[in-house]
């Protein structure tokens, strides 16, 4: 622990904690669209746990014990204050708050562990004054995790390499996943929804999320016997019903929401939904994303499942998300301007068009009001499904969290940018994030066609004369019959994706035509989305650095190891476009970047145009070996900007906290609930769950 700055990890301290309201957009819901949301986002919230475990081992029962001493205090934490103090129950406040907000002692933007800021006597004090024996209990179980740090353990990943990981039982490590995976992927089976134990070096036990807890999918084999390239055997076998108390819940949730459906798409896609968390079947949950991108403008709009694997160290297996929203009809309005003259921007990038899908099914795309998020944080837009050959067949949505976005307050301090351009950085920086997610999602992930194998020998590009690669020569890479972007590419898949999506972002930010969709007409508006735009992203780059470790070398996540990515392409791109500026060496307390406005449109257009061809077509042609070797390159943090790092941490902010609502049934009525905005509303609104 010595070589270990312990405050670097303490929880954060007078963190923003925002109530993130949606109630007057659910109120302007019909009752039967309000008991729809209502039992969907019950559903979503019985994944709490299912979250939890997935995190760290000791994440559900710090979970019950920060809510066993809610219950206890019964909401007032004054006379534990005249005990111990105010500060001290201030700290224990922050950390119970924090943990809340990412379900789990790890943050879920970053993968880093964060510890109790309050001293661990002063906890032990705390517990005893409750004098409660639940309450003892669960302390005693994790008493030490709650405070052990070493260079390892502060990290999510690997286990065998001593990082942590609830996806993998019994110390699996990167090569052993990797063979369970290939097995699998050798029966059809998708991994989204499974954790793997270790039984011995060459057995494994592949546990299935579900309500049952026998096999009933109708297509897992009851064991697989595998071999690797080496010829080594294996034997994995399965095990139904992980997290089966809360899949039944969620089920029953679901059986619940169907008989206040919209309309017939709405009861397939519940009923595809039913299935997949009955059984365990993938299957089905990719049968009913196929509905949910069918189910066109809804006035809720929901999706739940496995659905990211940022976190998951081989990139495969997902985290438990669940969405429920109301759609924002004038927000909404502007997007789908943005849809209709979509095909138009798609042709401006910088790819041949046999990178490009063959036709541009124009996708739902809308701006919700979040009512519930549940999962371990809330983006500010989505574009799903994951399935690629559901995007590329069927389509995809998009979604831009509006309540998210406009929840980004101006007044916060703005660091590592000079004085003068605080002034108009924030009076653009939000709307400056509302145009790039937009492009994020529609014209940077649902850009772009994998050249696959579709069957035996076909494929949906002539494999005879494929393509021209980025050396002029025809590729010799693509997809082979079942492998996905994810499969392929593994770990990196997740971050070099989110950075081609960004990326997709900056090439098209400069376009005047676009910008006129999203509302911005004359020029000096303009010029400010542009600068502001390009200058958020330098500056993005340059604080992911908390989201480093210096010692493992290590990304902790994967949208800040994208926007470092781009960051370094800005400083590469020479021509004093982007530096680095400081004058007091050694604390570097002055740091800032400088941006030259007047080079974006040329050097800084040339720049991201350049690496964005690069990643686009290395991933579309499966080209492992050369987008693996670009984009490790690219995010090496180099030791004149891993310099910064101390400084960067010095000057952190902390990041929001939102409180959600909750729903609830009075006289048959579905109504919202919300909750004071500070640490103790945010509790009290996971008290309420009662999951």
């Amino acid at each position: 622990m010595s070589s270990i700055k312990i405050e670097n990890y303490y929880a954060d301290a007078k963190a923003p904690i925002v109530s993130l309201s949606a109630k007057s957009h659910f109120n302007e819901l019909t009752s039967q669209e309000r008991k729809y949301a209502h039992y969907m986002s019950r559903a979503s919230h019985w994944g709490t746990r299912v979250v939890l475990r997935s995190v760290s081992p000791e994440s559900e029962v710090i979970y019950d014990l920060i809510i066993s001493i809610h219950k206890h205090v019964n909401s007032d934490y004054s006379d534990l204050t005249k005990h111990l103090g105010e500060v001290a129950v201030q700290q224990y406040l922050e950390f119970a708050s924090q943990f809340l907000s990412n379900l789990g002692n790890y943050k879920s933007f970053g993968d880093v562990k964060f510890i109790p800021r309050l001293p661990r006597p002063d906890f032990e004090t705390l517990v005893e004054w409750t004098n409660s024996e639940t309450v003892l209990q669960l302390f005693e179980l994790v008493k030490d995790d709650l405070y052990s740090l070493d260079e390892k353990n502060i990290l999510l990943g690997w286990n065998t390499d001593g990082h942590v990981s609830s996806y993998y039982l019994n110390k699996v490590s990167k090569v052993e996943a990797e063979v369970v995976n290939a097995a699998l992927a050798s029966k059809g089976i998708m991994p989204e929804n499974t954790r793997v134990e270790k039984l011995s070096d060459s057995e494994y036990r592949v546990h299935v999320a579900s309500a049952d807890i026998s096999n009933n999918t109708g297509y897992y084999p009851d064991s697989i016997d595998y071999k690797d390239a080496d010829g080594k055997s294996y034997t994995i076998t399965f095990k139904f019903g992980d997290h089966a108390a809360e899949f039944s819940q969620i089920v029953s949730n679901l059986v619940e929401a169907k008989k206040y459906a919209a309309n017939e798409t709405q009861v397939k896609l519940l009923e595809h939904y039913i299935q997949s968390f009955t059984t365990g079947s993938m299957n089905a949950h990719k049968d009913s994303q196929i509905e949910w991108v069918r189910d066109i403008g809804p006035s809720v709009e929901t999706n739940i499942g496995f659905i990211e694997t940022y976190r998951d160290p081989s990139g495969v297996r997902g985290e438990w998300e669940g969405l429920v929203a109301m759609v924002n009809k004038e927000r909404t309005e502007k997007f789908q301007k943005l849809v209709s003259s979509a095909k138009h921007f798609i042709q401006l990038l910088p790819w041949p068009k046999a990178f490009e899908k063959d036709v541009f099914t124009p996708p739902d795309f809308t701006s919700l009001e979040v009512l519930t998020f549940a999962g371990s944080g809330i983006p500010a837009g989505i574009n799903i499904p994951n399935y690629d050959d559901v995007r590329i067949n069927i389509g995809f949505k998009n979604v831009s969290l509006g309540n998210i976005l406009s929840a980004r307050s101006a007044s916060e301090p703005v660091t590592f940018i000079d004085e003068s351009l605080v002034d108009v950085f924030n009076k653009y920086r939000s709307e400056s994030f509302e145009v790039q997610v937009g492009i994020h999602e529609l014209l940077g992930h649902g850009t772009g066609k994998l050249l696959q194998e579709t069957g035996d020998n076909s494929y949906n590009f002539d494999i005879n004369s494929p393509p021209i690669g980025l050396d002029g020569k025809p590729v010799s890479t693509f997809y082979k019959k079942g492998e996905t972007w994810g499969s392929v590419f593994g770990s990196i898949a997740g971050s070099a994706e989110e950075c081609r999506a960004e990326s997709v972002a900056m090439f098209l930010v400069t376009n005047r035509e676009l910008l006129e969709i999203f509302g911005y007409s004359t020029k000096e508006e303009q010029d400010n989305i542009i600068h502001i735009s390009f200058l958020q992203m330098a500056r993005a780059g340059l604080v992911a650095l908390e989201q480093w470790d210096p010692k493992t070398r290590k990304w902790g996540q994967p949208h800040m190891q994208a926007r470092y990515a781009i960051l370094r392409t800005f400083l590469d791109a020479g021509e004093d476009f982007v530096t680095l500026k400081y004058t007091k060496g050694g604390d570097f307390s002055d740091l800032r970047i400088e941006l030259d406005e007047s080079k974006i449109s040329t050097v800084g257009q040339k720049a991201i145009g350049n690496f964005l061809q690069q990643l686009h077509i290395l991933k579309c042609s499966a080209d492992v070996n050369g987008l693996t070797k670009l984009y490790n390159s690219i995010t090496t943090v180099t030791e004149e900007i891993a310099q910064f790092r101390d400084t960067i941490l010095a000057k952190r902010l902390p990041r929001k906290q939102y409180i959600q609502g909750n729903t609830l049934l009075e006289d048959d009525t579905a109504v919202v609930k919300e909750y004071a905005e500070n640490e103790i509303g945010l509790i009290q609104s996971f008290v309420d769950r009662d999951v």
